[in-house]
């Protein structure tokens, strides 16, 4: 390794941390008017479109599967989520969004949309797009590095 290839990820991951804690100030901001939290919004998210293992949300998310446990029980508490059977696994149930976690959703993406059009109002929608393709190819190589 250089010292250039060395200080690129550096500044790499030093840049992804400051928009992590960006990302999570923001999420926090959006969430609360739903009676949501960032990690709470995160979790019922990563279950809207189908309903996911808690260790397959995690996955998905690079979050630990305790972490996503204790979260997803708390969305049960709150009738946000529910709990269905798995079929291709009878001891790990499957978190599903219900139609009060759908609906706390649906409050957030105004806020939301607002967001998007402001970021890429600020940066210009080529631009935006390039960043997330970026983005998501740094995420795509540190998995297969971190996996050999």
């Amino acid at each position: 390794m250089t010292v250039d290839e060395q200080a690129l990820f550096s500044t790499a991951a030093i840049t992804s941390f400051r928009l992590n804690g960006q990302f999570l100030s923001i999420a926090e901001e959006l969430a609360a008017p739903a009676g949501l939290t960032a990690a709470r919004w995160q979790v019922l998210g990563a279950v809207l479109t189908e309903p996911l293992p808690v260790a397959g949300i995690a996955r998905a998310m690079g979050i630990t599967r305790q972490s996503v446990q204790r979260i997803a029980d708390l969305l049960v508490g709150d009738g946000l989520c529910e709990y269905r059977p798995n079929p291709a696994h009878r001891r790990a149930k499957l978190v599903a969004a219900t139609k009060s976690g759908l609906a706390a959703v649906h409050r957030i993406n105004p806020q939301h949309a607002d967001i998007a059009q402001r970021l890429a109002e600020e940066l210009g929608p080529a631009e935006l797009a390039a960043a997330v393709a970026t983005l998501t190819r740094l995420a795509a190589a540190l998995d297969v590095i971190t996996a050999e």
